[in-house]
C-alpha cells in the first residue's frame, strides 16, 4: 500500500495510468480518492491519475491535528512536490474543492489547471453549524451508522436516493459512510465546519478553470458555483442535471465528459 509521509501524516496514494500528463484527485467530506473510480477508470488511458486520501480519512492515519484547509492544502502541495507530479491538473470535490482553490491561489506553480465540484469558496453557513456538530457528535461517539440516514440526503440528490434500480449503490455507499473511523472523521467534519472563506483569494487564480455543479446539490447549492465562476478569470460552468452533492457517483458519465473535454482544451498539448 503506497503511503507518503509528509507533514507529521501519512497518506495513502495510488497511481493509475502513464499518460504525459497528471490529473490530482482530492475527495470530498466523509469519502476517500475512491469516489473518483469512475473518472480514474476512464481517463487512464490518457492521464496519470492520483487519487489520495486526506490524513483521517479512507486508508490514511489519523493525526492529532492538522484538520484545517490550510494544512490540507500544505499535504497536497507536499504530495504534488514529493512525487514529482507538478504542474498538474488538479481536481477537487467539496472539502476537495477547499483544498483545491487555496493549493491554485497559493501555489500556482503546481497546477496547470483547475477543476472544482460542488463546492464552495465561503466560509460553513451559520445556520448549518449547529445540525452539523449534532451529527458530528453523535458519529464521534457512537459511529456514523446512526446518523448515515441523514447524512444521504446531504450527500446525494433526489434522483439517485429515488431511483429503484441503483439500492445495491445506495447501499453500498451508506455502508462506506458508516465504516469512517470515529476520531478521524469528526476533526475533519471539525475542520470543514470551522473554515474560513477563500473566496477574497480567488482573483489570484491564473490557472483555467472548470466549475461542477449539480442542479439538486443542496450541501453546495449552484449559485455558489456560480460565485465561484464570476470570481476567477474565464472560469467555465457545467450544469449536471439529476446529480446532487456527490456528482461523480452519481452521474459518472456526465462529469467525466466534462473533465475530459476540459483538458483535452487545457492540457499541454492544446496549448
Amino acid at each position: 500500500m503506497p503511503i507518503a509521509e509528509l507533514n507529521g501524516a501519512k497518506l495513502y496514494y495510488d497511481i493509475r495510468g502513464s499518460g504525459p500528463e497528471t490529473v490530482v484527485f482530492a475527495h470530498g467530506l466523509l469519502w476517500s480518492g475512491e469516489m473518483f473510480a469512475e473518472q480514474v477508470a476512464a481517463l487512464e488511458k490518457d492521464y496519470r491519475c492520483v487519487t489520495f486520501d486526506f490524513r483521517g480519512q479512507g486508508r490514511s492515519a489519523v493525526t492529532r491535528d492538522g484538520y484545517d484547509m490550510d494544512t490540507l492544502a500544505a499535504d497536497a502541495a507536499a504530495l504534488i512536490e514529493s512525487l514529482h507530479l507538478g504542474p498538474c491538473h488538479v481536481a477537487g470535490l467539496s472539502m476537495g474543492g477547499f483544498v483545491a482553490m487555496r493549493l491554485a491561489a497559493r501555489r500556482p506553480d503546481l497546477v496547470r489547471s483547475l477543476i472544482l465540484l460542488e463546492t464552495s469558496a465561503e466560509a460553513e453557513p451559520e445556520e448549518n453549524i449547529p445540525r452539523y456538530r449534532v451529527l458530528n457528535f453523535v458519529a464521534r461517539w457512537f459511529g456514523l451508522g446512526l446518523v448515515a440516514g441523514q447524512v444521504m440526503p446531504i450527500m446525494f440528490g433526489r434522483k439517485f436516493l429515488e431511483d429503484p434500480k441503483r439500492q445495491a449503490e445506495r447501499d453500498r455507499y451508506r455502508a462506506a459512510l458508516s465504516a469512517n473511523r470515529r476520531v478521524g472523521i469528526s476533526r475533519a467534519v471539525r475542520g470543514v465546519i470551522d473554515r474560513s472563506a477563500i473566496l477574497p483569494e480567488l482573483n489570484r487564480i491564473a490557472a483555467p478553470t472548470l466549475v461542477i455543479v449539480g442542479d439538486q446539490d443542496i450541501a453546495t447549492v449552484p449559485a455558489k458555483a456560480e460565485r465561484i465562476r464570476d470570481a476567477i478569470r474565464g472560469a467555465e460552468l457545467v450544469v449536471i442535471p439529476g446529480a446532487g452533492h456527490s456528482s461523480t457517483m452519481e452521474e459518472p458519465a456526465a462529469v467525466t465528459a466534462a473533465i475530459r473535454r476540459f483538458l483535452a482544451n487545457h492540457g499541454s498539448r492544446a496549448a
